[in-house]
């Protein structure tokens, strides 16, 4: 860290020591602080990834259109929706149904006919292939895909990017030249990892405490927020009201909790810190909870900084730097304007509009193929540093 004010890894130690229970982990939440998922799971109640409740509690996304068209048919369109899709239908898939790729004496192929997706490895006369199961990514950044062998679960060697429009090495595997046609076409993935993987791109891939990613729904879908709908669906068909107790609203989460239930998938600000991804440089702006409560502005810990006060999870993306405007005069004035405890944040001297693009820029980590908006709000100093 920069800045040892925003450091809280000392003073939180022993609090963490003492949350071996949840008992000791409420401690924690009450004094406002960000929590590693592994103790938000341990909790009562509903949160992101937890795979405690049962199968047949979850009614699955089509359910909840009735009541909520709206919001359903927007999701639809948004990127989490489509975490997870099969490989035969992902559009990057459809779009390049022959991509190739070579490293050393490897050539690689990835064909995409009409029911399925291969991944062909080659090296001179020998070659591997296995038929993809699962694609992870919508492919707006990039995309990458899982097998099956044996029981045995493997991420590809390779993955899609759209920016390139190409192959390249996944994110996180070995860069050099594969030793066997074996790794060349895939890592084997630990038990914990895949299912952690499946936990943030399908729903109840994991019910009752077992791991049935086949028993999954595609994507993030409105349980996997909301919590597993069945009962809750049950109640208000029939028109007791005490139904809407039964369904859970993440809207009603205070400042700290809300950012961390965002965090069970793109990493809390312990998270980044439990897992030592502190000094991995550029990296780690792809986890926007951690970044944002590093920002000065999070100190405050006022509900108009959490992640949905800039961004609907119901909804697309927006990508219009112009939008984001008015979510920051929400706090801060406009020149000329008087401070007061509903603005506290100062004037920019230097521009009205398009704020984001000067105090939250973009940077292309490397081997990521990507640009991703640092979530650390500041005042950026031209040839300053990234901070860490």
């Amino acid at each position: 860290m920069t800045r040892c004010s925003s450091c809280r890894a000392c003073w939180l130690l022993p609090l963490l020591l003492m949350a071996s229970s949840y008992a000791g982990a409420q401690a924690a939440e009450s004094s406002g602080i960000s929590l590693p998922t592994v103790l938000r799971l341990q909790g009562p109640g509903w949160w992101p990834t937890k795979g405690t409740a049962s199968r047949d509690e979850f009614a699955g996304p089509s359910s909840c259109t009735l009541c909520h068209f709206a919001k359903v048919s927007s999701f639809k369109n948004a990127a989490m929706s489509h975490a997870s899709i099969a490989p035969s239908e992902s559009p990057a898939l459809r779009e390049h149904d022959h991509l190739p790729f070579s490293i050393g004496d490897y050539r690689y192929e990835l064909l995409t006919a009409a029911d399925k997706s291969t991944l062909k490895v080659s090296q001179g006369q020998k070659s591997i292939s296995a038929d993809l199961d699962w694609a992870f990514g919508i492919g707006h950044m990039g995309q990458t895909y899982l097998y099956r062998k044996d029981g045995q679960f493997y991420e590809t060697h390779v993955s899609f990017f759209i920016k390139r429009q190409a192959l390249e090495i996944t994110p996180g595997q070995d860069r050099g030249v594969p030793k066997t046609l074996d790794e060349a076409l895939g890592r084997p993935q630990e038990p914990s990892e895949i299912q952690r993987c499946f936990g943030c791109h399908t729903t109840a891939s994991t019910s009752g405490g077992k791991f049935e990613p086949e028993h999954a729904f595609w994507g993030v879908t409105c349980e996997a927020c909301h919590g597993p709908g069945a009962k809750h669906i049950a109640a208000m068909t029939s028109g007791d009201e005490s139904g809407k107790q039964l369904i859970f609203n993440p809207g009603k989460l205070d400042p700290v909790t809300s950012v961390d239930f965002c965090g069970a998938c793109h990493r809390t600000w312990q998270d980044v810190v439990g897992s030592n991804l502190i000094g991995a440089g550029m990296l780690n702006v792809r986890f926007a909870p951690y970044r944002l409560e590093n920002s000065r502005c999070w100190q405050q810990q006022d509900a108009r900084i959490t992640c949905t006060a800039c961004h609907d999870p119901h909804q697309p993306l927006v990508q219009d730097d112009t939008a984001y405007d008015g979510r920051c005069f929400a706090c801060h004035r406009h020149r000329g304007e008087a401070k007061s405890a509903k603005l506290p944040g100062k004037a920019c001297p230097v521009a009205t509009t398009r704020c984001v693009s000067c105090h939250m820029p973009k940077y292309d980590p490397p081997t990521l193929h990507s640009s991703f908006t640092d979530h650390w709000i500041r005042v950026v100093k031209r040839g300053a540093p990234y901070p860490d």
